[in-house]
């Protein structure tokens, strides 16, 4: 069996068939970044990752595009509210979405553009949809005539007729209420940074071109997948079909969306007042914790949040987790009486994972594959008396995890990272009260701070930069 995903576009399980065998080119709705993100937020990017893991897994070479949408009515309103630069307002929530993507064990995207920096791919984009008689400019502002577009509805499965009115700006000036606006004109009561001459005039682009524009920035005219929310088909990516394929793209040959993590039934989001921010939730659950419990469920299906939801996934993970660490601590007891042992590594997933992962990503099925596993596997740990034994009854489990982003190693790896900031931060400031009691002749003081360190296993080094710490073993 080879991966089979729902296409959304045609509401049907298809064999995925990449443009180019062996690469696979997804992109990925990333964050409007007007705030800090919540859990809502990165269920997208954990099934995604997911998603990706699992082809570069198969041996696909996999280039993968998440945006960064730094220009928006949200992030001019709420950055002026606060009296900040809206682009500093941008950054700020940007580095903080960045943050979350990495906490969670997202991979680092292959690219990651910022809508601002391509706004001469969206002003060609606008002249080529103009040439074509799809679109049309009036008062500075750039309209997509939705009815110049026959296929127009299609991935939402929408007549033109019984939509709402577009609600990206305002209606007195399009030959049609449902028509999009692909550039927006400058308004006197918003900066000046955030506008760009045009031939139209001076103004910012609108949501849905900013995504055609860097997806064919980033992988050309057709590519294979384009994911993203349930609450994007429409109007988002409805308006990226329609306008990319308007100008003579083929655009994504698959759809994928996830669905939400939902509150009472509700989709979290700010606007609800319901959020939960990722940097508060991995105060109480460790990151891989969180990462199981937005990944554990299909991707197509919602998760309801709850604390009593996060702490089963929380214990479940453990069990995995526990099972490891017996894996390693078994080996290493082998290890006293024969050197050579080495550590534990990943093998090949078990067929019921694979058949589970190529069935459109079923990460519940291939969960309890791995569980299966360890129960199978638990009894015979114990007694396994060689290296291979060992890593026969966990090398499998060890790969199904990095498979799903959730090997223990890898996140304790980032922890290790985490602690040695958190250590270099208290050593500065100790360095910097012995500087000041050296400049004091102040010996005592300096030559306790000294002692304090070597407690700690840590030698301070004076250089002619100024004083480092380094461990004792170095």
């Amino acid at each position: 069996m080879t991966l089979h995903i729902y296409d959304s576009a045609t509401r049907s399980l298809r064999r995925f068939e990449p443009i180019e065998p062996g690469k696979a080119s997804i992109y990925l709705c990333g964050l409007t970044v007007q705030a800090p993100p919540h859990i809502g937020h990165m269920r997208s990017s954990v099934n995604f990752d997911i998603l990706r893991r699992w082809l570069m897994h198969t041996g696909h070479e996999v280039t993968f595009i998440r945006n960064v949408t730094d220009i928006d009515d949200k992030i001019l309103a709420k950055s002026a509210d606060a009296g900040v630069d809206w682009w500093a307002w941008a950054y700020v929530n940007e580095r903080a979405v960045i943050d979350a993507y990495a906490a969670l064990g997202c991979l680092p995207a292959s690219y990651e553009p910022r809508a601002t920096g391509h706004i001469s791919e969206m002003i060609e984009l606008i002249q080529r949809l103009i040439e074509r008689g799809h679109a049309y400019a009036v008062g500075g502002d750039v309209y997509f005539d939705v009815r110049s577009f026959a296929d127009y509805g299609a991935l939402s499965g929408q007549r033109i007729d019984e939509m709402l009115p577009a609600a990206d700006s305002a209606e007195t000036s399009k030959r049609d209420p449902r028509d999009f606006a692909l550039w927006k004109a400058a308004k006197a009561d918003e900066p000046a940074t955030a506008s760009w001459p045009t031939p139209w005039g001076r103004g910012r682009p609108g949501w849905h071109l900013e995504c055609s524009a860097m997806a064919g920035r980033y992988l050309g005219p057709a590519f294979d997948i384009h994911g993203g929310g349930l609450d994007l088909i429409f109007p988002h990516h409805e308006n990226e079909i329609a306008q990319s394929v308007a100008a003579g793209d083929a655009f994504a040959s698959y759809w994928m969306h996830n669905a939400w993590v939902t509150m009472s039934g509700e989709k979290m989001s700010k606007s609800l007042g319901n959020s939960l921010l990722v940097t508060e939730v991995v105060k109480e659950w460790r990151p891989v914790e969180v990462r199981y419990y937005l990944g554990a469920a299909h991707y197509r299906s919602n998760v309801e949040y709850s604390a009593d939801s996060l702490a089963e996934a929380a214990a479940a993970y453990r069990r995995i987790e526990g099972f490891i660490q017996r894996a390693v601590e078994r080996l290493e007891k082998l290890r006293v009486s024969d050197p050579t042992v080495g550590t534990l590594v990943a093998t090949e997933p078990l067929p019921a994972f694979v058949a589970a992962m190529d069935d459109d990503l079923g990460v519940p099925q291939a969960l309890a594959a791995i569980h299966n596993a360890i129960r199978d596997a638990n009894p015979k740990l114990g007694d396994a008396d060689s290296e291979s034994a060992v890593i026969d009854l966990a090398g499998p489990v060890l790969c199904m995890l990095e498979v799903l982003g959730l090997s223990p190693f890898a996140f304790q790896a980032e922890s290790a990272d985490d602690l040695t900031k958190t250590v270099d931060g208290l050593a500065q400031i100790l360095l910097k009260q012995r500087a000041e009691a050296r400049r004091n002749k102040d010996f005592a003081t300096s030559d306790a701070i000294r002692d304090a360190f070597a407690a700690a296993g840590l030698l301070i080094e004076d250089t002619p930069t100024g004083a480092r710490w380094l461990p004792k073993e170095q």
